[in-house]
């Protein structure tokens, strides 16, 4: 029968810290808990006595957090709180004590959030704690769209796809989904706006609802052109930036294509929210069926995403 090391039973002589471990740390400092459980506690479950009491309410988001920092499902983050000791440190579990809230627990939760709404009103919270701390959006918006894929097949109980999901043509790519539209600050990269639609409607239609209203200038790509009367009825003072766009008969001129790259090089800050949704979230494929669950993800991911990119300086503003 093989011995237990002193490192098998936790007394590890040998150690690293990980980058999971260093990400997990500066999001335990980041994130106002304070402020988002005040927001949820009011429709969480209070313990009357009778049968299990519920599970600690903060213990509960930080396991809705770590499935968007990490793509994890209901069943994975259960398995990924037993195999991870540096997730059950941030979560607050000791296995010695207490067994990782099961799946059924973290789906629970998760459509009590869906339920009451709270994925906009997480976002909104974020936002707000963001300005307490000095990053106030600006008068510039940056609006843009990405696809977010789901599945195709229908081997599932209805025989059908997702019928909240729609197919559109990108390039000579046909693409089944839902679209996120957002709009980013210019100059911060922070997300103030997001929408959520079926992969078919045209990126042009929430542009009003990208914008906060006290814009001067808006940045964007050809798709939102012949927007300007919609632009100005939300944000009277804005100007457009947005990107010139040819067609067949009457191309862009040499000076058309000087003024888009100009403005491509704001236009491109847009861009980095996407790439901490879709690359280091890895939020590229929904997960649930309806437009709803989904939608909810795509806020409390837009508001973990904006955390993300200003997390050194509010490090720094706590550290000071």
């Amino acid at each position: 029968m093989h011995q237990k090391t002193f490192a098998e039973n936790g007394f590890e002589r040998y150690a690293k810290r990980t980058r999971r471990e260093q990400f997990l740390d500066e999001m335990e400092r980041v994130v106002p808990w304070g402020d988002l459980c005040a927001l949820i506690e009011p429709v969480y479950p209070k313990g009357d006595g009778a049968g299990r009491p519920p599970v600690g309410l903060e213990r509960m988001l930080r396991i809705h957090f770590l499935q968007h920092w990490f793509n994890l499902a209901d069943p994975a983050v259960e398995e990924a709180l037993y195999d991870s000791n540096a997730m059950r440190r941030f979560v607050g579990i000791d296995l010695g004590k207490e067994p990782v809230p099961d799946e059924t627990t973290v789906c629970k939760f998760r459509h009590l959030l869906e339920g009451h709404g709270l994925g906009k009103r997480i976002f909104r919270a974020v936002g707000r704690h963001l300005q307490s701390q000095g990053l106030k959006a600006g008068t510039g918006t940056i609006v843009d769209a990405t696809l977010i894929s789901a599945p195709t097949s229908t081997k599932n109980k209805a025989k059908r796809r997702d019928p909240e999901m729609h197919q559109t043509k990108k390039g000579n790519q046909w693409y089944f989904g839902m679209k996120a539209h957002i709009g980013v600050d210019s100059r911060l990269k922070l997300v103030h706006s997001v929408e959520a639609t079926p992969a078919n409607v045209h990126d042009s239609q929430k542009l009003p609802a990208l914008l906060h209203g006290g814009e001067t200038r808006v940045w964007g790509d050809s798709a939102y052109v012949g927007q300007r009367e919609a632009m100005l009825d939300k944000a009277p003072c804005a100007q457009s930036f947005i990107h010139e766009k040819g067609t067949r008969n009457r191309p862009l001129s040499d000076e058309q294509k000087s003024r888009n790259r100009t403005k491509s090089r704001v236009r491109a800050k847009g861009e980095h929210p996407l790439q901490v949704i879709k690359r280091i979230f890895d939020f590229t494929r929904v997960r649930y069926r309806g437009l709803m669950k989904n939608s909810h993800r795509l806020h409390v991911t837009c508001a973990l995403a904006n955390l993300f990119m200003v997390r050194r300086q509010l490090l720094r503003l706590s550290s000071g």
